[in-house]
């Protein structure tokens, strides 16, 4: 980004529906998939006499959130009420957090596995709770141009973090959202599927564009209607070009341009702008008198921090460190989650051999999961004889493909290591019979030794064909080593 006359600035609101049975302020369900207009009550629709309630796990839920950011948690948080006029909103407001939240500044250390960018703090600027809206359809294919409002989501209980704009590319906005969905993900706080709506982010962008000793900056420019992490990443990407390209254009108003809203069209691959950004202060907030405020203890704070387990950003480190592994196969592990990170700890100890097992689990296991579309808590092969396994092939017993063969025929039928060798008849050959096999076939073989004077040193190859004929229990990787130290010494010797 160096070479470009501007920065990008970029920060992101994330709503993040919370893993809860019930709604923020009422027992109905929040279970996704019921027919619309199903999963309401008279809270979540604003009847007049209502009282809400607030759901204690859903501030049980934020508050280990906000403890995982590093975020600063004050002893008092409040309720506010977020007034504006949407179909959706059948109260006219949104019960939400204003000047108390519940989680105030905080930090995410987010560093980019493949080193596009060098490892940075994202400030957090506030992780407040509040319910969410319902949803509003569009169907403009039909004639009548139908919209349609589905108040089922209407009072889910709903996190928004805000971050502070320190993200300075496209990229960097992906790995936050990634490393941000994993740790979510680690603290079971939220299933984050995009596709339900147990996600959702809109990015705010503008840039400064360095111009004769100056920097100008852009209108700030919020997006929204991304429904995927690439998504966002584009759209970053298209907004920076069109900010810059509107500014070329127009120098003189640009920098004095309201701020505005934009959609994201994926089939297009642009923003389209839908209005002006609202201020804070057209939402006239002001405290809920029906919701007293929420007081959260030190005592609470320390047991819930006690509960949190280990955090991907620290699992990554302790993968590094206690098994020697690149970042990247650490990242790759603490990727697919606590279970599979747990199984690989288990495979390691019982093997002894981390950088084996790590491997195993980075390619058989992961493809096999990804060809199956199993879960990794379904996986079958116990960790024990995985371990066995691996021993095997580090002593020499199995080779690179009769391990393979091994593992797909546990997956397929169980038992033990030891049986699923003995059932496919591999034998392990021992060492001073592959050596006479090697020098029987050398001794067969001739022309192997000239042509590797010639420096055709990929002759000895054609033995092992040959070794695996007479014996199909060879490991091709020693018949090769054998017969080329053979050959090497008959030169020696003058052959």
């Amino acid at each position: 980004m160096t070479d470009l006359p501007y920065d990008i600035v970029i920060g992101l609101e994330v709503h993040v529906q919370l893993a809860t049975r019930g709604k923020l302020f009422s027992r109905v369900s929040t279970k996704f998939g019921a027919e619309p207009n199903t999963q309401t009550s008279p809270v979540c629709i604003g009847m007049p006499g209502t009282l809400p309630v607030m759901n204690r796990e859903a501030f049980r839920l934020a508050t280990i959130v906000g403890l995982a950011l590093n975020c600063e948690m004050p002893p008092v948080t409040r309720w506010d009420r977020k007034h504006y006029y949407y179909p959706d909103l059948p109260k006219a407001y949104q019960i939400s957090q204003f000047d108390l939240p519940l989680n105030g500044e905080g930090w995410l250390d987010v560093v980019d596995p493949d080193g596009g960018f060098e490892p940075k703090r994202v400030r957090i600027r506030r992780a407040h709770l509040e319910e969410d809206a319902g949803k509003s359809s569009h169907d403009e294919k039909r004639r009548t141009a139908d919209s349609r409002i589905d108040l089922n989501r209407a009072g889910t209980p709903l996190l928004e973090i805000v971050t502070e704009p320190d993200m300075r590319s496209p990229a960097e906005a992906a790995v936050f959202l990634d490393e941000l969905k994993l740790l979510l993900s680690y603290l079971a706080v939220s299933d984050c599927n995009m596709q339900e709506g147990s996600l959702r982010v809109d990015a705010n962008v503008n840039l400064h564009i360095r111009k004769d000793d100056q920097t100008i900056a852009t209108p700030i420019v919020e997006i929204k209607n991304m429904n995927s992490f690439r998504a966002v990443e584009r759209a970053l990407a298209y907004e920076a070009v069109r900010q810059y390209d509107a500014w070329i254009d127009d120098k003189k108003t640009i920098k004095d341009a309201p701020k505005q809203t934009r959609g994201w069209d994926d089939g297009a691959q642009v923003t389209r702008l839908q209005r002006a950004k609202e201020e804070s202060s057209d939402y006239r907030y002001f405290p809920d008198p029906d919701l007293p405020p929420a007081i959260v203890s030190s005592a609470d704070l320390d047991r819930l921090r006690c509960n949190l387990g280990e955090l991907p950003q620290a699992l990554r480190d302790r993968l590094q460190s206690q098994y020697a592994l690149p970042r990247y196969d650490a990242s790759v592990m603490v990727n697919q989650g606590r279970a599979f990170v747990a199984y690989f700890e288990d495979v390691a100890a019982e093997s002894g051999d981390p950088r084996r097992a790590a491997n195993w689990m980075q390619q058989e296991i992961l493809k096999t999961l990804n060809e199956t579309g199993v879960l990794f808590e379904s996986f079958a092969i116990p960790a024990k004889e995985l371990s066995a396994l691996i021993g095997r092939q580090a002593n020499g017993e199995l080779d690179s493909s009769k391990a393979k063969e091994v593992f797909a025929y546990l997956l397929e039928k169980g038992g033990t290591t030891e049986q699923a060798v003995d059932a496919l008849g591999f034998v392990a050959v021992d060492k001073s019979e592959l050596t006479a096999l090697c020098e029987e076939l050398v001794a067969a073989n001739p022309k192997v030794i000239e042509e590797y004077k010639k420096g055709k040193t990929q002759s000895v190859g054609a033995l092992v064909g040959q070794a695996k004929k007479r014996n199909p229990n060879v490991s091709p990787g020693d018949v090769k080593e054998i017969c080329l130290a053979i050959v090497q010494r008959k030169i020696a010797e003058g052959a």
